[in-house]
């Protein structure tokens, strides 16, 4: 079969591989006469750091309109009520299974025991998430969600303003449920959401378009920046979370299809452009476009599709909220040399199943982490630990999220019986999937 070049899939990949290369490059380069990043690391960070605050630039208004249209939607489905509470609760069964499968690696390799600290930053991380912040977290301080921060370097204060997404979303939510008391009243409103959502889609695929650049940019950023001697460090720790995010993407998520009724080979062979664009963005709010295309095209009502992947993209978090917390939940407790026991797993669980929505679709799972130990009490410098290998973690645990995402929406409209099973197993040509359509 010969290799289209011109294909989305194809670009991203070659940027994969160009960015690895130029990260090794400019690795060998070495740093400049002050100790800074060289020429090459500089415009690889650069480059990256662009396409990632291009998708930050487009999630506010994307949450925002994505929510309040998929809730609007469940006017149009019959037993809405049902269908919301099967999504809700397949999230919560995957979420489970996933965390299982993390806490059982965990405890098998035992990858924080034996590493030394010399090479790594014992710090506490700058975000922090514990459940009293959590839950305070989730009221809106202002209309719009806003929040500010300043920082004082060298006696000069810098104030910078951003989004909660965390909070963004509840209002979203809220909104999205005022629309459907007041009823056809909103009509307008949500006229006005709909032509929102449309713009900001079409935002998003011309930024999409720029994916096999910011893939190389991103993985040369990283080569170029840790090298291979956080990796040899955190080798076992790495490893244990790439063989648990494998196992549930390519073990869990068949069985379940299977279960189901449902070839397994269908649905990754149609999802498979949200999963490779989940891992080179490492976000999941920024992949929904494509997301929500590639589960309609496997067959899943669109009105159906359009409430539970905006929804999924913010709260079903298999990757960065059920096997990685997990896992370095125990990295951290064997590094510190602090046993767990029965009860602490019991609370990695019940944080994995119900805290998923502190990672609001964000790149990163830090806050998520943060939660889970001081959860646990185990020392939050432990998280420090690990910051220097997660953007590497994080593309995988975002790719298991976007997969994961599109499987509940599937085994819903097939338990359901709105799935169109035509479509699932009928043929889609790649270059349709590649940037979502309008």
């Amino acid at each position: 079969m010969a290799l289209n070049y011109r294909s989305f899939g194809f670009q991203v990949l070659a940027g994969m591989v160009v960015g690895l290369a130029l990260g090794l490059v400019a690795r060998q380069i070495g740093s400049g006469p002050d100790g800074d990043l060289n020429w090459l690391a500089t415009t690889l960070k650069t480059l990256g750091s662009i396409f990632v605050s291009l998708l930050k630039a487009i999630v506010p208004p994307l949450v925002f309109a994505a929510i309040v249209a998929s809730i609007a939607n469940l006017r149009a489905l019959d037993n809405a009520a049902r269908l919301a509470g099967q999504t809700l609760l397949w999230f919560a069964i995957t979420a489970l299974i996933a965390v299982a499968i993390g806490i059982t690696i965990g405890v098998v390799v035992q990858p924080g025991v034996g590493v030394s600290s010399a090479a790594l930053a014992a710090k506490a991380p700058d975000s922090v998430g514990g459940w009293l912040d959590f839950l305070k977290g989730l009221v809106p301080g202002n209309s719009l969600a806003l929040s500010a921060s300043t920082k004082i370097t060298d006696g000069s204060a810098s104030t910078s303003v951003s989004f909660n997404i965390l909070q963004l979303l509840v209002i979203s939510i809220a909104v999205g449920l005022a629309t459907l008391k007041v009823g056809d009243r909103a009509e307008p409103f949500l006229a006005f959401v709909r032509s929102l959502l449309a713009v900001v889609r079409a935002l998003l695929g011309w930024v999409i378009r720029l994916t096999p650049i910011g893939s190389a940019a991103l993985i040369g950023t990283a080569i170029a920046t840790y090298g291979w001697g956080a990796l040899a460090q955190l080798g076992a720790f790495t490893a244990a979370v790439y063989l648990g995010l494998a196992l549930v993407l390519l073990v869990v998520y068949p069985t379940l299809l299977m279960a189901n009724g449902l070839k397994p080979g269908a649905f990754f062979a149609k999802a498979w452009p949200a999963i490779q664009l989940g891992f080179v963005s490492r976000s999941s709010v920024g992949t929904l476009p494509v997301t929500e295309s590639v589960t309609e095209r496997l067959g899943v009502e669109k009105g159906y599709a359009a409430f539970a992947i905006p929804l999924a993209s913010t709260t079903k978090m298999d990757g960065c909220a059920s096997i990685y917390p997990a896992l370095a939940a125990i990295f951290v407790a064997g590094f510190y040399g602090i046993q767990l026991h029965a009860i602490d797993y019991a609370l990695i669980v019940f944080v994995s199943v119900l805290g998923s929505a502190a990672t609001a679709g964000l790149t990163g799972a830090t806050v998520m982490l943060t939660l889970t130990l001081s959860t646990l009490g185990l020392p939050l410098e432990g998280a420090g630990l690990l910051l220097a290998i997660d953007p590497i973690l994080d593309m995988g645990r975002t790719a298991v999220n976007v997969a994961g995402q599109v499987l509940v929406g599937v085994i819903v409209a097939k338990r359901e019986g709105i799935l169109d099973e035509s479509a699932y197993y009928g043929a889609t040509p790649v270059e349709a999937l590649a940037v979502p359509a309008e």
